[in-house]
């Protein structure tokens, strides 16, 4: 597994892990004895459910804490002239002669609709640690290439809305 996570990101699944444990758990747990009053748990469609919802709480749980023991932890800070985690690059797209906005993330971010591009991706491969001006070639698979420049750099501080992937 090995997700490289920021500080932010260890933070982010501290708070996920502990209101997975002290809230979704407990209304699980009530959802389940509440559906099992019900009666007959052969044909109890309540009980099916509440008993995968709690299920699948505990998986998460299991999940998370699993990724927080095997985690690298990396550091979101970069050259202010370098393309960093956590920072906002204006690209040009050379082949479609179009601009294009990302902001580079971890793995556990990651969100290609909201612009949100890994560090494991192909493109943030390509352009971490690049500067302003760079030409730089984003390797799709073995045959296939495409080039961009990197017009813009902004640091960007705040990811506190940026949501940790579902599996």
């Amino acid at each position: 597994m090995r997700e490289k996570l920021t500080k932010s990101d260890v933070q982010k699944i501290e708070e996920e892990i502990e209101y997975r444990k002290l809230v979704v758990r407990k209304e699980a747990i009530e959802a389940v004895k509440e559906a099992r009053a019900h009666g007959d748990l052969s044909e109890n469609f309540e009980y099916h459910a509440a008993k995968k919802d709690k299920n699948k709480n505990e998986s998460r749980i299991r999940y998370l804490e699993r990724m927080l023991k095997t985690a690298e932890i990396v550091t979101d800070s970069s050259r202010e002239d370098e393309v960093g985690i956590n920072n906002t690059v204006t690209v040009y797209f050379e082949e479609d002669e179009e601009e294009q906005v990302f902001r580079l993330v971890t793995s556990i971010r990651g969100n290609s609709m909201k612009h949100l591009i890994s560090t494991e991706s192909p493109m943030g491969k390509a352009i971490l640690g690049h500067k302003v001006g760079d030409r730089v070639a984003v390797q799709v698979n073995d045959t296939y290439c495409y080039y961009i420049v990197i017009q813009k750099i902004e640091n960007t501080t705040e990811d506190r809305e940026d949501a940790i992937r579902q599996y």
